[in-house]
């Protein structure tokens, strides 16, 4: 794995050099050429002015803000570089709060935060154990690309796991969401779904986490470069039905889940237990 940055964490009088690492790997994603659809040949991206057409190099084109429409004021490089913020090889952790107290919307990219070196490994696992005993998670900020941006530095099987945050400012109000109604639910209702959440609860662990668009998608690029035919199967339209008679059935669907399980391993215990005798019948 190759770190993407190298630098300190720092808070209070502690620094620790450290290392990060991306932890998605952008390789479980499928990405395509853009081709002419006559002869299949690359095509490039040109940059045009939008008024004349006329195509421009990289050199003739520069950032503006649009402040009015039809208005900009023009930001050189120059002008960046005189915002670039003092330390860009920082971790600086202003803080250590309870998890919960991050919304989830605030989260954003994850990567891998590792020690720099033997003697930095001591010092980093500190940080980490304490961070797992206390409960807690640094809140801090790094400059990256130029940028500052908030981060998380949260506990990780052993090591320190660091989400880039956005800030609250960024996210918007789930009141603007239209349709919301404050609508009291029906007693019976509320029982039911319970009963149906109760009966669904498992471990995250237990749930397949994987995706099936990638396969699906992998297995037709496959098939076209091996000239099979593909073969689609139509998805039928979900019925909407009373919510009352679709918790009730929900909440029989989910009772005999563990009974077919459980009649299934009786009935593959009871196949194994004959074969067992019928072997020992014949070798004696």
């Amino acid at each position: 794995m190759r770190a993407i940055w190298k630098g300190h964490i720092q808070f209070s009088l502690v620094t620790i050099p450290v290392r990060i690492y991306n932890a998605i790997d952008s390789g479980q994603s499928i990405s395509f050429n853009l081709l002419s659809k006559e002869d299949h040949n690359p095509v490039s991206y040109e940059k045009k002015d939008k008024v004349t057409g006329k195509p421009l190099r990289n050199e003739e084109i520069v950032k503006g803000y649009q402040y009015e429409p039809g208005q900009f004021v023009i930001i050189e490089e120059d002008d960046f570089a005189k915002v670039r913020l003092k330390s860009t090889r920082v971790i600086e952790i202003d803080g250590f709060v309870k998890a919960e107290e991050v919304h989830p919307t605030l989260y954003e990219s994850p990567y891998f935060i590792g020690p720099d070196g033997d003697v930095a490994a001591k010092t980093y696992g500190l940080l980490s154990q304490t961070l797992k005993d206390s409960g807690k998670v640094g809140v801090g900020k790094v400059v990256l690309r130029d940028r500052e941006t908030p981060v998380l530095l949260n506990p990780h099987q052993g090591g320190i796991l660091m989400y880039r945050l956005r800030y609250p400012n960024e996210v918007r109000s789930i009141n603007e969401v239209p349709g919301l109604l404050e609508v009291k639910a029906d007693k019976e209702q509320l029982k039911l779904a319970k009963t149906l959440v109760d009966s669904m609860s498992t471990k995250f662990a237990n749930i397949e986490m994987k995706d099936h668009y990638y396969d699906a998608l992998k297995s037709i690029i496959d098939a076209k470069i091996a000239g099979k035919e593909i073969v689609v199967v139509a998805e039928e339209e979900p019925q909407v039905v009373d919510i009352m008679t679709a918790l009730k059935a929900s909440i029989d669907a989910a009772k005999k889940k563990p009974m077919e399980k459980a009649k299934g391993e009786t009935a593959k215990k009871g196949k194994t237990q004959k074969e067992t005798k019928t072997l020992k019948r014949k070798a004696s």
